[in-house]
């Protein structure tokens, strides 16, 4: 008589359709898991396609649904250590416990100067610092010349209630520029000074010189900010006759040379009205009313009307150059299309970019900061990175 493993071999050996093949069953816990990096990645879809984090936008519920799911994670530590090699976008800060053996552990954790005073209560000396502790950190304290400042702020409100400015998403740190301003948890920001950018390893970091509408100042990191207004702040646009031209240095000495302008199509051409985000960056010695007038009938402008989305007057520049400078950065996005004019000829028309509006106006800026060379237009994420 055959034994009992024998008969299990042959019956397996026999059973050539697997028939009695069986996966191994996957915990809850795993399944969980999956669940929670698959939630977690939508998220990071949106804010790749969009440029920020979801809000609770009750006329888009799948961008309110993304929200309510980021503020829950963010509320639960256990979930925001499994994500943690997930959060590119470092939406949840996974805060070290830090073994406490004395003050300097304390206030070596204190990044906002939250539990500085202007005076020490006293000194402390012959405490070790552990290598990885910064010889300098950022405090916010009354800010002794805030009447220096007082009046930019109240210049800011007004521009902002005449139209003259804009309050938009933060989006990313080329924004940051001495003279921006910016809303932090409610509170307006301006920057006085930024330091000389540093490679830190393999990032750029500077010290900026920040001014709060409460009267208090700090010297914060530039990502430091950076973070934090991605979490919870808003950009001030710059004032609309400054974004390129600077005028608090223009006098009537000063010539000025032409205007850049963006544009958007009117086309009800398939090819052109399914592109999102698709601008005509271009160049014009006259007024720009003057010089799109007639754009249904060039082929430049897709033979179709167009609306102007904004106009700078350039000074003491060659607008020409700085046109091709932008061309060739948005080169990876360029419309690719044939239109035929009213002359029967086939045209290519090459002032046609793919770039969300916030990211070719920070461009301008780096063109003439001249920081333009470290950076480079990533057409798939849609913004601007380091190189």
């Amino acid at each position: 008589m055959l034994d009992k493993e024998t008969v299990l071999d042959e019956i397996f050996a026999s059973d050539v359709g697997g028939i009695l093949n069986t996966k191994p069953r996957t915990t809850p816990a795993q399944n969980e898991d999956q669940r929670l990096v698959s939630t977690f990645e939508e998220i990071n879809a949106f804010i790749d396609e969009h440029g920020k984090e979801p809000t609770r936008n009750m006329t888009d519920m799948h961008e309110a649904k993304l929200f309510s799911r980021l503020k829950g994670l963010r509320e639960q530590e256990e979930k925001k250590q499994q994500l943690q090699e997930h959060d590119r976008h470092g939406l949840l800060e996974v805060e070290e416990e830090l073994e406490i053996n004395s003050l300097d552990d304390i206030f070596g954790g204190d990044d906002f100067g939250l539990l500085e005073d202007e005076e020490d209560i006293f000194t402390l000396k012959h405490v070790q610092k552990t290598i990885d502790t910064p010889e300098y950190r950022a405090k916010q304290k009354p800010c002794k010349d805030f009447d220096k400042y007082e009046h930019k702020f109240k210049e800011c409100h007004q521009d902002l209630v005449n139209g003259k400015r804009e309050l938009l998403p933060y989006a990313n740190e080329q924004y940051l520029d001495e003279g921006s301003f910016f809303i932090l948890k409610g509170v307006m920001v301006y920057i006085a000074h930024k330091g000389k950018k540093e490679k830190v390893k393999g990032k750029v970091n500077a010290r900026l010189h920040c001014i709060y509408e409460n009267g208090t100042e700090s010297d914060l990191l530039l990502r430091s900010l950076s973070r934090e207004l991605y979490r919870n702040g808003k950009r001030i646009t710059e004032h609309e006759d400054r974004v390129l031209n600077k005028l608090e240095g223009i006098t009537e000495e000063d010539s000025s040379t032409g205007y850049i302008y963006i544009l958007t199509s009117k086309s009800e051409a398939d090819s052109v009205k399914s592109k999102a985000n698709l601008y005509k960056i271009g160049f014009s010695s006259i007024a720009i009313e003057e010089r799109i007038k007639n754009a249904e009938n060039e082929p430049t402008y897709l033979m179709a009307p167009v609306s102007l989305v904004s106009a700078y007057e350039t000074y003491n520049m060659n607008p020409h150059k700085l046109e091709q400078l932008l061309h060739r950065f948005f080169g990876n996005s360029c419309l690719d299309i044939e239109i035929e004019g009213n002359d029967g000829q086939t045209h290519r028309p090459r002032e046609w970019f793919i770039a969300p509006i916030d990211v070719i106006e920070s461009a301008i800026k780096l063109i003439i900061s001249g920081e333009i060379v470290n950076y480079k237009y990533n057409a798939e994420l849609e913004r601007i990175v380091e190189k």
